[in-house]
């Protein structure tokens, strides 16, 4: 699909085409697409507008708004964050997002996020592991198995070379779905009793757990050494999944600090506590994994940057298919100084 000539027209991705694009192409195809996206972008950190995303909290979840540009395009997400949405039926999480160009300021594509927000994720999971996981680890420990946890796993296997997952989460129901949804996709899959168990012979261990709070998913004394650690679950102020003694341990390395110390694993620790930028790693300017003994940890909060690319790989992607629809958003009037004009003709157009 091409940009259409009127301006006020904006292409509109709803859940149904995104859903349409995702098995089109393939999820895992678009993961391994997302992550090289983002690693592109990643590579050039500079040149991007930075900040922590603008959230609202309350007690029972956030809304944020995650915001950057390139000097080029301009692109934000809407997301929340409410661990008891589960138990009334809801999502967790629900996203959408816009592009726009900076030189008009008009928004080019207005897309669900949703669906996008865990792609998105799991790309970037899995991009992280590949810079920083020990050589040769197949088997993941996926502790956790809400929503993200697929997501995880496919990505893990596309992007990382992952063949076995080892699955546990407090709620068997979830590890079930889990096993299910994964049938027929390649990976070898054990449903565990305990978070032990889920992380016997596994060299990568993500964590994503969707409480409100400073958990104890993982203890210190889980956790051997040369591992990679994956935590994704803590992404807001007093909620975390790590026992501070891991942190301790690790490497640690983080997408933008000013946000991660206030949301990720790290707000457990002083706020001059040493991190590696992820991006510094992907340049060549940073070490990642320098001994095999050695404990990474990727603190993933996520970050503008990560929706930014996922935004322009969509909005590239519809230049060759028909997945988004025509959206009249944008006022256009004949004379631009009319707006009030416009109001007039339409009021005696309707008469």
């Amino acid at each position: 699909m091409t940009q259409p000539s009127n301006l006020s027209i904006v292409p509109f991705v709803s859940v149904d085409n995104m859903m349409k694009l995702v098995l089109h192409l393939g999820p895992e195809r678009v993961m391994t697409d997302l992550a090289s996206y983002i690693e592109a972008d990643f590579r050039r950190w500079e040149s991007f507008d930075k900040t922590p995303r603008v959230a609202s909290h309350s007690e029972v979840g956030v809304i944020e708004l995650m915001p950057t540009s390139d000097g080029a395009m301009y692109g934000f997400k809407y997301v929340n964050g409410h661990p008891k949405n589960t138990k009334e039926g809801l999502q967790t999480v629900t996203a959408f997002g816009l592009l726009a160009e900076v030189n008009t300021g008009y928004p080019i594509l207005l897309t669900e996020m949703t669906i996008l927000t865990a792609l998105r994720t799991a790309a970037m999971s899995a991009l992280a592991a590949r810079h920083l996981a020990p050589k040769g680890a197949t088997t993941m420990a996926m502790i956790g198995n809400g929503a993200q946890a697929e997501f995880q796993a496919l990505a893990f296997k596309a992007i990382c070379g992952v063949s076995e997952v080892r699955l546990y989460d407090i709620d068997p129901a979830a590890t079930a779905k889990c096993v299910r949804n994964l049938a027929g996709s390649g990976l070898a899959l054990t449903a565990c009793k305990t978070a032990e168990e889920a992380m016997e012979g596994a060299g990568i261990i993500t964590t994503c757990t969707a409480d409100k709070q400073c958990a104890t998913i993982l203890t210190d004394n889980m956790v051997g050494a040369g591992v990679h650690i994956n935590a994704v679950g803590g992404d807001c102020p007093g909620k975390t999944e790590l026992h501070k003694d891991i942190l301790l341990r690790s490497s640690i390395f983080v997408e933008y600090p000013p946000q991660t110390r206030i949301e990720g694993e790290i707000q457990q620790l002083d706020p001059d506590h040493a991190v590696t930028e992820l991006w510094q790693v992907i340049t060549g300017a940073a070490t990642g994994r320098s001994d095999p003994r050695q404990i990474t940890l990727f603190d993933s909060v996520g970050f503008a940057i990560e929706d930014f690319s996922a935004l322009r790989y969509v909005h590239d992607q519809l230049k060759a298919l028909p997945y988004s629809e025509p959206l009249d958003m944008i006022a256009d009037p004949d004379d631009p100084r009319d707006l009030y004009g416009m109001l007039l003709r339409a009021k005696a157009k309707a008469a």
